[in-house]
């Protein structure tokens, strides 16, 4: 299997710490799989997909669960001192985020809504490695808390979203020299 090289990886990883967010709060991390064995047993739970095992790199997606006011102030800290700024002169932008998440409806879905986001990163992800000519599989099928369980994430407040295999494509690899099947934008676009 062909390598991606350290550069472009490094450009990928910077795509993903760039992904937008609401609130821009960020509410996931992003787990790099390099070590096969780990590999190895997380292939089972995710239907024996060879891309898990054949890949370059493998990342696998998470969330940060139950969204709270300790990870809005967190975010508070870091605005104010990426930008300079007093704490106290973020109040308003906090309490936005506070009644919006913590008090609002959103708060009894705020997994959902962090697993929603977490989506973005897989699209800013897949797009970035198509300019860069890297093919991806994006992979929902897999056991989320058996990943998390091996993965030993959910001490940590994270739990497994979504996966993607990163590389390059075989040569031999039979579907990529087949015409890719989409419907026509008539049929997935409508104007009004």
């Amino acid at each position: 299997m062909k390598k991606i090289p350290e550069a472009t990886w490094k450009a990928l990883e910077e795509a993903l710490v760039l992904t937008p967010s609401s609130y821009g709060l960020q509410p996931w991390k992003f787990l790099v799989i390099d070590d096969d064995d780990l590999r190895a047993k997380l292939r089972p739970h995710a239907g024996g997909q060879s891309q898990v095992t054949d890949c370059s790199h493998f990342v696998v997606l998470t969330m940060r669960k139950n969204i709270g006011a300790e990870e809005i102030d967190h975010y508070i800290r870091q605005v104010a001192t990426v930008r300079k700024m007093p704490v106290e002169s973020l109040v308003h932008y906090r309490e936005k985020m506070i009644e919006g998440l913590v008090y609002s409806y959103r708060s009894l879905n705020v997994n959902t809504w962090a697993s929603n986001q977490t989506f973005i990163a897989l699209g800013q992800l897949l797009v970035s490695a198509a300019l860069l000519k890297i093919d991806t599989c994006a992979m929902e099928g897999f056991d989320p808390r058996a990943f998390d369980e091996i993965l030993g994430i959910g001490r940590h407040g994270l739990s497994a979203v979504v996966c993607c295999a990163l590389g390059y494509r075989l040569e031999s690899d039979k579907y990529s020299h087949l015409a890719k099947v989409r419907y026509e934008a008539g049929e997935v676009i409508e104007h009004f």
